[in-house]
């Protein structure tokens, strides 16, 4: 009589240091950062948390490496192309990053230091506004009015948590305001209702308009 075949092996995928700041990231977007502990890690990596330190150092360096990963997502400017159109995508593209990872706009500004990816960053945006035709001083006020969009705008929609749809929550807002006293905070409630379907531009998009559009407006008068 033949004998059972034997099950095939699990094979597991080797551990790397790569593989760790992955899951790191995996559970700080998932669960937020505040879950991200050497213990938790090790626990959805299948291993003992000692077997960590052969790939980081401490939580610190994890969080550090992540930082640098979520940095390295977003698609840096030319120097050689449309400044406008250059920045514009660069943007919406650090803005859709920073939204995939909620945690990560107040740990860019929490950071100590600067490191080689902010630094390529910084240098991408400066440089890409300086080949534009802005002056040094243009564009340092051109790079904080940019970054002060990018990072508030995200910041604040990582601390209202709105829902996909926002019908419920419209709704119940609407049941404790008078639209007789309060009509233009009513009037203005309606409109997430817009916001949150189908539109051509993001408000995200439209602020960054505005910007772009008046960064173009001071290069063109000096």
């Amino acid at each position: 009589m033949a004998l059972p075949a034997e099950e095939p092996a699990t094979v597991r995928t080797p551990l790397s240091r790569e593989r760790v700041l992955r899951a790191a990231v995996a559970l700080a977007d998932g669960e937020g950062i505040d879950k991200l502990t050497m213990r938790r890690l090790a626990s959805d990596l299948g291993v003992e948390a000692m077997t960590l330190y052969y790939y980081v150092k401490n939580k610190d360096d994890i969080i550090g490496a992540i930082v640098a990963l979520v940095m390295g997502e977003i698609k840096l400017p030319s120097r050689t192309g449309d400044w406008k159109a250059e920045i514009r995508e660069t943007a919406i593209s650090a803005h859709d990053v920073l939204v995939r990872h909620p945690w990560a706009s107040a740990r860019l500004q929490a950071s100590a230091g600067l490191t080689p990816e902010r630094l390529e960053y910084m240098e991408a945006i400066l440089g890409c506004l300086r080949a534009g035709g802005f002056s040094p001083w243009q564009s340092h006020l051109a790079y904080h009015a940019l970054e002060s969009h990018i990072v508030g705008h995200t910041l604040w929609i990582a601390s209202m948590a709105l829902p996909d749809d926002m019908s419920g929550l419209v709704e119940s807002v609407l049941r404790e305001v008078d639209p007789a006293t309060h009509p233009a905070f009513v009037e203005h409630i309606h409109q997430h209702l817009r916001a949150s379907g189908d539109t051509d531009e993001s408000e995200f998009e439209f602020g960054l308009d505005l910007i772009l559009d008046g960064l173009e407006r001071l290069r063109t008068a000096a």
